[in-house]
């Protein structure tokens, strides 16, 4: 896999029940407009994969990155005609997960609104469960 695509900001959520959906992640209309224009000029790949990796000062962070195949064992999202990939790895961490896209006059970025979260750095990059 290769580097990262795009920056993700993950936030724990308080007092927020978790919710039986069937798709274990739901995509806001911000962050599925997002993904069709990263996807507009690129037919090769068929959606963004989510993953996560041991990093950061508090131990995991979510990685996204465009894929051109589903694994055996990746869960699959599709929402309003937006393919998100989530990775064995990261499944149970995303339930319950409200993917968003956010921009400010500084930064731009995909959010990951989790309720599963016990702590985040300070910065908001890496969460531990």
């Amino acid at each position: 896999m290769s580097a990262s695509i795009v920056r993700a900001t993950v936030r724990a959520v308080s007092k927020r029940k978790i919710l039986p959906t069937r798709a274990a992640l739901i995509l806001t209309p911000a962050a599925v407009n997002r993904i069709k224009l990263l996807l507009q000029d690129k037919p090769e790949y068929i959606g963004l994969k989510v993953g996560v990796r041991t990093r950061g000062c508090n131990g995991l962070t979510y990685t996204l990155d465009y894929t051109k195949e589903k694994e055996k064992s990746d869960e699959e999202v599709m929402q309003d005609g937006v393919r998100v990939i989530i990775e064995k790895k990261a499944q149970l961490t995303l339930l319950g997960t409200e993917m968003d896209f956010v921009e400010s006059k500084l930064s731009s970025e995909f959010v990951f609104n989790n309720p599963n979260i016990k702590g985040t750095c300070g910065c908001g990059e890496s969460f531990n469960i």
